[in-house]
């Protein structure tokens, strides 16, 4: 990936680390999305701004201009959940990016979840054995999982194959996109989930190193984050390409392990395929080839 040579260290991305800078970032992410027409308003070639002007925004949501343009810079605080729902509404935001909104502009600071790989969901790993499972926590770090989980995402049990943390396999490591044919699909997926995080936890020194490494060394994160998508684990199918069997089409489903109330702890990834399908099949082979070589369960 060609790298970026712009120095972060002394403004961030996108305020990562500082909340208020994290808001509006967002929103102004957030309003470049927004096209004019859609609205109500006048598009037409001769815009110089993509989406939403900051006047036509705080018009849409009824407040000040003024008021609007120090939530971007960072110049005001709390905003009433008033103020935020007229927002989140006058720009089509999802239930997940109200929620973020909502987060970013808390004043509340969170620490970062100790989620702990507990013996109890290491055996329930090794107990989904016929069925591909690993577990990540908010940083994507892999941090749990069977063999057959771990064989299918690209040899994860295997430090010199891959790295264990998803986002910077994703966009350092070049075998993800053999890995992960939907490449970008999952690239904006890893993003939005570290937006998240990021948003939740903005003193994780961690994670805001993380998010820095990435946005200096890979083009492709900078643009991503540059959009303020955010995603949130769910459910669904996705593809996934292993030397020994091909290229597979999986549901998937996730499962939240939480660390302690209120905290988002880990995540459980868990593919399977229909019986007796192609899928299952290969997950069948998969699975046996995976047994022949021991490998710990965790980094």
């Amino acid at each position: 990936m060609n790298g970026v040579t712009k120095d972060l260290s002394s403004d961030g991305i996108d305020g990562v680390g500082d909340t208020r800078r994290a808001l509006g970032g967002f929103l102004r992410a957030r309003r470049g999305r927004v096209a004019p027409e859609h609205v109500g308003l006048a598009g037409g070639r001769r815009r110089r701004v993509r989406g939403l002007r900051r006047e036509e925004l705080a018009q849409l949501a009824g407040i000040s201009v003024d008021y609007y343009v120090r939530l971007e810079q960072g110049r005001a605080t709390q905003p009433s959940p008033e103020v935020l729902d007229a927002l989140a509404t006058a720009l089509g935001l999802d239930a997940a990016e109200r929620r973020h909104l909502a987060t970013l502009a808390d004043a509340r600071r969170h620490p970062a979840p100790d989620a702990r790989v507990s013996t109890p969901l290491r055996r329930i790993l090794d107990a989904m054995a016929p069925l591909p499972a690993f577990a990540t926590d908010h940083r994507l770090d892999v941090v749990a999982w069977n063999d057959l989980g771990a064989e299918l995402i690209g040899g994860l049990a295997e430090p010199g194959r891959r790295d264990r943390n998803n986002a910077r396999f994703l966009f350092l490591d070049p075998a993800s996109r053999v890995v992960q044919p939907d490449w970008e699909d999952r690239a904006a997926e890893a993003v939005g989930q570290l937006r998240v995080s990021a948003g939740r936890y903005p003193d994780d020194a961690r994670l805001s190193a993380l998010v820095t490494e990435l946005s200096e060394r890979s083009t492709e994160f900078r643009r991503i984050w540059a959009t303020g998508e955010i995603v949130m684990c769910g459910a669904g199918r996705k593809r996934l390409r292993h030397p020994l069997v091909g290229l597979l089409t999986l549901d998937f489903e996730t499962l939240h392990v939480p660390a302690a109330p209120g905290e988002t702890g880990l995540v459980v990834h868990v593919f399977s395929a229909e019986e007796n399908s192609r899928e299952a099949a290969a997950l069948a082979r998969l699975s046996t080839a995976a047994k022949r070589m021991p490998r710990p369960h965790a980094g």
